[in-house]
């Protein structure tokens, strides 16, 4: 199922900025180094990508996608929305594996 487009990409990207800067805050709170955990977290698109996966994983019954569906589900969301294309192509890549949230990473869970 292709996820229907719910609001702009400004729109998405402020929300995404917006929880960016909550899990910023928490952490500093908890007392973290920014110097260590900055790089762990995604960018803002990156955030709006997997806010959108997260869209289509609910609108399909919550049934996460095997390797090919998540390849399919990505690829939609640069259609839907070009300027996220570095950002999904990015995660689908081998980069940034060191990431914890990395779809990479966590692919096989999936």
């Amino acid at each position: 199922m292709t996820p229907r487009r719910r609001a702009s990409l400004e729109l998405l990207r402020a929300e995404a900025a917006d929880e960016l800067s909550v899990l910023v805050e928490e952490r500093l709170l908890g007392g973290e180094d920014p110097w260590e955990f900055m790089e762990e977290l995604p960018t803002v698109d990156e955030l709006v990508v997997f806010t959108l996966r997260a869209e289509n994983i609910a609108a399909n019954g919550g049934v996460r996608p095997n390797a090919a569906r998540h390849y399919r589900v990505l690829r939609q969301i640069a259609l839907d929305y070009p300027p996220l294309t570095p950002a999904v192509w990015k995660l689908l890549g081998e980069a940034n594996t060191h990431r914890r949230w990395d779809a990479v990473v966590r692919n096989e869970a999936f």
